[in-house]
């Protein structure tokens, strides 16, 4: 995938957050042309996995999105590479350890940007 398109798909995921989409959905729809299903089952399939997995406070929804899209892109060997950039990047994998770290490095918005900018070099 090149620059250009990379950096489409994060402007694309950063505006669906602002729209009201959880981190996940975000990012997943910023891929959903890539993916197997329609845009509207890929928000519906995402839909639970945003605030650390519906609210549960565990793995940040922009983590559990590159592991659907690797999965339905048929890549699923590119998202433990992913995790770890993305741990490297963002310090945690964790959403209340990542919100916990809000306002000195990043937000949820940053992080959604994140995930989309790996996915797009990854894939």
């Amino acid at each position: 995938m090149n620059t250009n398109e990379i950096e489409s798909r994060v402007a694309k995921s950063r505006q669906l957050h602002q729209q009201g989409y959880n981190c996940c959905q975000s990012v997943v729809m910023a891929y959903a042309d890539l993916l197997p299903i329609d845009p509207q089952s890929a928000a519906q399939m995402s839909s639970a996995f945003g605030r650390g997995m519906s609210g549960m406070q565990q793995t940040c929804g922009c983590v559990s999105a590159m592991a659907m899209v690797c999965g339905l892109c048929g890549q699923t060997a590119l998202f433990k590479p992913l995790a770890t950039r993305f741990r490297q990047e963002n310090g945690e994998l964790n959403c209340p350890a990542l919100l916990r770290m809000q306002g000195r490095d990043h937000s949820c918005n940053d992080l959604v940007a994140s995930a989309a900018r790996l996915l797009g070099e990854a894939l």
